[in-house]
């Protein structure tokens, strides 16, 4: 009975500090940019999450990669407001851009009478491009 009580502790002690940490990698290459929010918004444990973070502007070749934490201070935040608020760090790092992008996405069309076998082949020829130019190919039939 001793140790019990000290090990329950120690365990809610871990249970605490622990942080949470993933990253999610697009594979595109990334630049210097990023958008860093140490700060971001959540509630309830997590169950209402951070607002999104609006990219669009800061990354005009798209998002390279996403980081989301709980640094100690964030957990330390939650525990004190027992799970209500729960702050997270958001950190994006844009992609690095290039001449393809400025262009923007590439269009194959395929006329309204095309057979089978041009239909296919089109589909194909889109597929190649978008993984030579790493972007998206717009197929208009």
């Amino acid at each position: 009975m001793r140790i019990v009580r000290p090990l329950s502790l120690l365990s809610l002690c871990f249970a605490l500090g622990a942080c949470h940490h993933a990253t999610v990698e697009t594979g595109l290459e990334p630049s210097l940019q990023t958008i860093h929010e140490p700060w971001a918004n959540s509630w309830i444990a997590g169950l209402v999450p951070p607002s999104t973070v609006e990219t669009a502007e800061k990354c005009p070749s798209g998002v390279s990669k996403v980081e989301t934490q709980r640094s100690f201070l964030n957990g330390l935040v939650g525990v004190l407001t027992i799970g209500i608020y729960t702050p997270m760090e958001i950190k994006v790092t844009c992609a690095a851009g290039s001449g393809a992008d400025a262009a923007g996405p590439a269009d194959v069309s395929i006329g309204a009478d095309a057979s089978l076998e041009e239909v296919q082949e089109a589909f194909m020829r889109a597929a190649d491009q978008a993984v030579e130019e790493r972007q998206p190919v717009f197929v208009e039939f």
